[in-house]
């Protein structure tokens, strides 16, 4: 009978059942949980020794990872393992947060079978890391840009401008929106310098950009979303000023902990994770949105970039 109390204890917290529903579903790593949860890998760990010892779940190695698995053969006491889990399935449904686990889940498993992702993102990890003559990430970014088609671009958050004027080299028009007066003045001032006569800085706000409805070919965010007050209003904002087949493309950091991020560089939010970015742009009515994890740094805090693209 105690080992029975112990499980029903352990399964209780609302924590524990999130892991132990996920894991009834599919094998994870505790990277994986981590992605999900978005919770931290010390906190996850220690609820994963929990269960285990309590032999609910089991795990394995694979490599460097351990991935673990909800265990279908253990007995706890005169209960029944399949009773067991009939218990956490039926209070799991209960779980606010049951749902969003099941979109992200869904998420890692698309990650999973994408197998030219995984092969980028490895090779990404090796580009730049070592010396070869003749190639460097400047390169590579001038070459994409001479290839891009002839467009109206809005620059959302620009700041100074730098990636603007990139884009004026070969776009049809550049709008670069900021709040800030002084970025606006600066990267004008800027433009004109450098004689980007297709480069128009205005000053405004990312969820009311001052630009005509359905007049720009692609909304760029880099960088800038965590700075909106409310960011599902900017991304409904881009959607209403592209034109039909626009596409808009975020470029943010991945949801993170660092706190001082606030008032070092002024961000409202922390970050956004892959499902979240998702959730903007279907909630703003973009169709074939697509997000992934496109580089990680190595030096603390290790903040990671994720892209997300859609179509009007």
């Amino acid at each position: 009978m105690p080992s029975i109390v112990k499980s029903l204890r352990l399964i209780a917290d609302p924590t524990r059942m999130r892991i132990l529903a996920l894991l009834r579903e599919e094998e994870l790593s505790v990277a994986e949980l981590q992605e999900i949860l978005a919770m931290g890998q010390s906190r996850i760990s220690t609820q994963l020794a929990q269960l285990k010892q309590a032999g609910l779940v089991s795990d394995r190695r694979s490599g460097k990872h351990s991935i673990y698995a909800a265990q279908p053969f253990a007995k706890h006491g005169t209960l029944e393992t399949d009773q067991l889990w009939a218990v956490v399935a039926a209070a799991a449904e209960e779980l606010d947060e049951l749902d969003q686990d099941r979109a992200a889940l869904q998420l890692i498993l698309e990650k999973r079978q994408d197998k030219a992702r995984a092969y980028f993102n490895e090779l990404a990890g090796k580009f730049g890391r070592h010396y070869c003559p003749g190639r460097s990430w400047k390169g590579l970014a001038e070459t994409l840009l001479k290839l891009m088609p002839p467009m109206v671009i809005a620059d959302l958050g620009a700041g100074e401008g730098t990636f603007s004027q990139l884009l004026a080299q070969k776009a049809e028009k550049v709008i670069a929106i900021d709040n800030s007066e002084k970025m606006v003045d600066y990267g004008a001032n800027l433009a004109k310098e450098h004689g980007y006569l297709n480069l128009e800085y205005r000053l405004g706000d990312l969820m009311d950009p001052p630009i005509d409805e359905a007049s720009v070919d692609l909304a760029f965010f880099s960088q800038a979303l965590h700075h909106a007050a409310k960011p599902q209003r900017a991304v409904e904002a881009a959607y209403r000023i592209l034109k039909p087949g626009g596409r808009i493309v975020i470029l943010d950091l991945l949801k993170h902990q660092f706190e001082d991020a606030r008032e070092l560089y002024a961000d409202i939010w922390l970050g956004f994770s892959e499902l979240e970015l998702l959730g903007f742009l279907e909630m703003a009515g973009f169709r074939e949105p697509e997000a992934a994890i496109v580089h990680k740094e190595e030096e603390k805090p290790h903040f990671q970039v994720v892209l997300a693209i859609a179509t009007k």
